[in-house]
């Protein structure tokens, strides 16, 4: 566990544009191409990356959330592409339809994700994984049966998110494989090496927060080395996490594609620069999004996954629907159109 008693950076509420970013760049590839085909489209590109034992990273989801992935997309994907993989998820921190394998099994059930095996990687207790680098945790509590796989594919659905401001490939690694009783309590909480815990549940947010899930994150990228990648779907994107399910905040935001990457840094730094581009060209009221990563400090996940040597914040973006030709990021969302449920 050694969590330490740091001081967070400041500044996570400023977008800091790609052009004003330092480093690297990885490469992102894109489609506007929002069904099972895109999704298979998207994935080809980093099929080769995954073998052996392959855990679908995904969130199924509370009973009837109406913006997670659409399950058919994914059955499509898990029979043609990845027919021996498994989904993983852990239970949650907080009291509802997930908090128990028991409930959790059955809100899977109902969601429909029934083609292929379902792991509560918790259910079973938890493995410390250790995070390099960090300055909050020496090692994160994640799913013990993680352990058993080879590769992942991180599958994400991007959305915003009630305290990390937005939810991408970071967010549903940092709290989607920390286990739900240690983990996600850590990150969470205000924590002690003893276990010793002060304010409430929630009481970690804004760069602390940003900074914990990160390094969250780094102890499962760490663990597969170049066995994870990691799409991202910009569909239905409420300022809401699907954690809310019914209650998630209406959609306003427009579809815009999928996005899929090497790179956990690059790709939600992409997803990120998709949604700002929208509004700065002016092309549809996309406030509330922007806003809602702006007011939880959320860019402070960019730049400290990249201050961490978790990737590159800076990326080529690369059109699938045009022979993977380099498309600019105003070009990228001259599609869309305002959402329409």
């Amino acid at each position: 566990m050694a969590i330490h008693a740091m001081h967070p950076a400041t500044g996570g509420e400023r977008y800091i544009a790609p052009e004003e970013r330092d480093g690297g760049s990885s490469v992102v590839w894109f489609t506007r191409d929002l069904s099972a085909a895109g999704l298979r489209k998207a994935f080809a590109k980093v099929a080769d990356k995954l073998d052996g034992k392959v855990a679908i990273k995904l969130h199924t989801g509370e009973k009837d959330g109406p913006n997670i992935i659409p399950r058919p997309w994914v059955a499509e994907l898990v029979a043609k592409d990845l027919p021996e993989a498994t989904i993983v998820e852990t239970n949650t921190y907080y009291v509802g339809d997930r908090d128990t394998t028991e409930k959790h099994r059955d809100a899977i059930a109902h969601n429909g994700w029934t083609f292929c095996p379902v792991d509560i990687t918790d259910e079973d207790g938890f493995a410390e994984w250790p995070v390099e680098g960090g300055k909050w945790f020496d090692t994160m509590a994640v799913g013990a049966n993680l352990e058993h796989y080879d590769s992942m594919l991180a599958l994400t659905h991007f959305k915003g998110h009630a305290m990390g401001g937005f939810g991408g490939s970071n967010k549903n690694l940092g709290i989607g494989c920390a286990s739900g009783k240690e983990g996600k309590k850590w990150i969470h909480t205000q924590t002690s090496d003893n276990g010793k815990t002060w304010g409430g549940q929630w009481s970690v947010d804004n760069e602390e927060l940003m900074e914990k899930i990160s390094e969250s994150t780094k102890a499962t990228i760490d663990h597969f080395g170049e066995r994870i990648v990691y799409i991202n779907v910009l569909r239905n994107m409420s300022v809401s996490c699907d954690c809310e399910g019914t209650a998630a905040q209406p959609v306003v935001t427009p579809n815009v594609g999928i996005l899929v990457s090497t790179d956990v840094c690059a790709i939600d730094a992409a997803s990120v620069d998709l949604v700002v581009a929208m509004t700065n060209a002016g092309l549809v009221h996309n406030h509330d999004l922007v806003e809602r990563m702006t007011t939880r400090h959320g860019f402070r996940q960019l730049s400290y996954m990249h201050e961490l040597g978790m990737g590159n914040w800076r990326y080529d973006l690369l059109d699938l629907d045009n022979d993977e030709a380099p498309v600019s990021l105003n070009d990228a969302v001259a599609h869309v159109v305002p959402f329409e449920g």
